[in-house]
């Protein structure tokens, strides 16, 4: 069976972050996304993949001793 497609609304909520961060991660942090029509659409897999490689990392934060 294949992946079901996801709204704004439902990668927001499966991450846990608001839409209004989802749009601004699709603009500056090259979410994986994907673009039908007006909409934008996500795959949960792709997003937790971008998620567990570090894309939502803000660059600005460190962690110790590095």
């Amino acid at each position: 069976m294949t992946e079901p497609w996801l709204s704004a609304d439902d990668i927001a909520a499966h991450i846990g972050v608001t839409k209004d961060t989802v749009y601004t991660w699709i603009a500056e942090k090259s979410m994986p996304a994907h673009k039908i029509g007006r909409l934008w659409k996500f795959q949960a897999s792709e997003v937790d993949d971008w998620v567990r490689g570090d894309g939502a990392a803000d660059p600005d934060s460190s962690q110790a001793g590095d």
